[in-house]
């Protein structure tokens, strides 16, 4: 291109064309557009007109892997139909932003493969992996840990391998606590419904809610396993339940694992026109938790604090101990109480 042409509407502005409008070299516009460089005013201003005059911008993803930093982190998910990851990938994507960041989107359903997205990141070059909520199998662990010399966080849940971060709450404190609540009211027949198992990333708010009602003489718990944080699965094993147990040996509470599976058993006790003969709790305060509808009693996480954390050790690459458990917040509405 001459100095006086200027790039088709749909051609790409490069270095070279704002080097050849300015009259300088590709160098030049480099070293213009980096922080901190030398470059002498006349070469600068005359950079810079060009520049504005084709509309160019730098390209930061070129210039960020000579720095050996691209600004770009991977944000891992499953689950995606769980309206809590809705807004976890919100405060996240925000939280990235504010910092100068932006985010890549790998989901890992099981329709989708692991090692493709895993390995997408990596081609990408990311400054580190931040899996939210997501349940790690062995294989993902694998694959996550051959990506060398990036962090690698996961918020929301436990895990055991040295090589992998936690920021989450502390959900053995969080079981505890609800099951003060429920023997306080003076449930004895309690269960608890579980999401899928993660032999990597134990939740340990089964654990504490065990060892909260042994304290009280109450053992030997009934467990509701669910295979997937969905509505659906909620009113399906929860229905199964009540039509396999009759009404003398069903349980009088129910801690959910979280909200969505809770707000799918409340939807499984209406169905069978039982809408307040089984308390039930959740965990993480979605939206429609305090709906009319459910007025769902719940254990709040601390969102932005624990999203804050994770990027900090992405980011800053900075973290004092390799777990970081918050303390969350126990809502009292409705659905823990029985129609009297």
């Amino acid at each position: 291109m001459n100095k006086n042409s200027k790039p088709q509407a749909n051609q790409k502005v490069t270095a070279s064309d704002v080097a050849a409008r300015a009259g300088v070299s590709k160098w030049t516009v480099s070293r213009t557009f980096t922080e901190g460089a030398s470059v002498s005013p006349r070469a600068r201003e005359r950079v810079l007109k060009a520049a504005a005059e084709l509309g160019y911008r730098p390209n930061l993803l070129a210039r960020g892997l000579t720095k050996r930093q691209t600004h770009i982190v991977g944000l891992v998910v499953d689950e995606m139909d769980n309206p809590n990851l809705l807004a976890l990938i919100n405060a996240t994507t925000s939280q990235l932003q504010s910092r100068g960041y932006l985010s890549m989107l790998l989901n890992i359903t099981e329709d989708n493969r692991h090692g493709a997205a895993i390995s997408l990141a990596d081609q990408f070059q990311v400054d580190g992996l931040i899996f939210l909520g997501t349940v790690l199998n062995d294989e993902l662990v694998s694959l996550a840990r051959d990506i060398r010399h990036i962090p690698l966080v996961v918020l929301y849940r436990n895990c055991e391998d040295p090589d992998i971060q936690v920021v989450s709450t502390d959900g053995y404190a969080a079981g505890r606590e609800i099951a003060e609540l429920l023997v306080t009211q003076g449930y004895r027949r309690i269960g608890y419904m579980a999401g899928p198992v993660s032999e990597s990333t134990r939740l340990r708010r089964l654990g504490g809610f065990q060892d909260g009602l042994a304290r009280h003489g109450v053992t030997g718990i009934e467990i509701l396993e669910a295979d997937h944080y969905r509505r659906d699965r909620g009113f399906t094993v929860l229905g199964d339940y009540l039509e396999a147990t009759s009404e003398r040996d069903r349980v009088e509470a129910l801690f959910c694992e979280n909200d969505i599976l809770a707000v799918g058993a409340l939807d499984a006790l209406s169905a069978q026109g039982l809408s307040g003969s089984m308390a039930i709790v959740g965990f993480d305060d979605i939206e429609l938790a305090d709906s009319p509808r459910y007025e769902l009693t719940t254990y709040r996480q601390p969102m932005q604090a624990l999203v804050a954390e994770a990027i900090h050790r992405v980011v800053d690459r900075s973290a004092a101990e390799n777990h970081q458990l918050l303390p969350g917040e126990l809502i009292l509405r409705k659905s823990h109480l029985l129609n009297s």
